[in-house]
């Protein structure tokens, strides 16, 4: 398996844990169980998962009411996306 494609791979599983990471946590909000920590949906965007933590956000309009969460989440997902079109022109 080539970087490139070993990149993607990661980047397609850690953006679909996130994506459910907000699906879950949502439903434990209307459900009222344990929630899951913001500091582990934000640490999953830090880690690759910003597409689909942006995506879970709005297709669960969860999250969307706190500024500085959206905002975090942007600035996150603008800066990987730099970083990923720098480190794919030198790989």
């Amino acid at each position: 398996m080539s970087v490139r494609m070993a990149v993607l791979v990661y980047l397609a599983v850690v953006n679909l844990i996130s994506f459910a990471a907000f699906g879950w946590d949502k439903q434990k909000a209307r459900w009222g169980g344990r929630r899951i920590p913001e500091k582990t949906l934000l640490s999953l965007a830090v880690f690759g998962g910003s597409v689909g933590a942006w995506i879970g956000m709005k297709v669960f309009r969860h999250k969307i009411r706190k500024a500085a969460f959206k905002v975090g989440i942007l600035v996150i997902l603008s800066i990987q996306c730099v970083g990923m079109a720098v480190m794919w022109r030198m790989m």
